[in-house]
């Protein structure tokens, strides 16, 4: 019994003083949004299996939608696509707007780059 104790006393100091959350990029998005169908065409397909979209999985935010709790801190938008990388619950870095592949990996690059190390 004592074991089980331990464990879940671990257990609960482990959860406490790790991170809040690891990397993630929002998208915040809307129905009807031509330019985040485009990025949906052009992007979303290959994002998970990138380095960048391994290291800040996508999560998508329909602005119409009651705001999630958890991004209370977070500066709501109008205009979508907004791109939104967070690190431990933290904004990092945000791009507005969606204008084709080139740029958006060029700039998806560089906020990637700011993210402290093990995120």
């Amino acid at each position: 019994m004592r074991l089980i104790w331990t464990s879940v006393l671990l257990a609960a100091i482990m959860l406490h003083i790790a991170p809040l959350r690891a990397a993630e990029l929002l998208m915040l998005e809307q129905p009807g949004c031509v330019w985040c169908a485009q990025f949906d065409a052009e992007i979303a397909p290959a994002w998970p299996k990138t380095d960048e979209g391994k290291r800040a999985p996508l999560r998508r935010v329909d602005i119409t939608e009651p705001w999630p709790e958890d991004l209370a801190g977070v500066q709501k938008e109008r205009f979508t696509p907004t791109f939104v990388l967070m690190a431990n619950g933290k904004e990092i870095a945000r791009l507005r707007g969606y204008v084709g592949d080139e740029f958006f990996w060029y700039r998806i690059g560089e906020m990637i780059a700011l993210l402290p190390d093990g995120n």
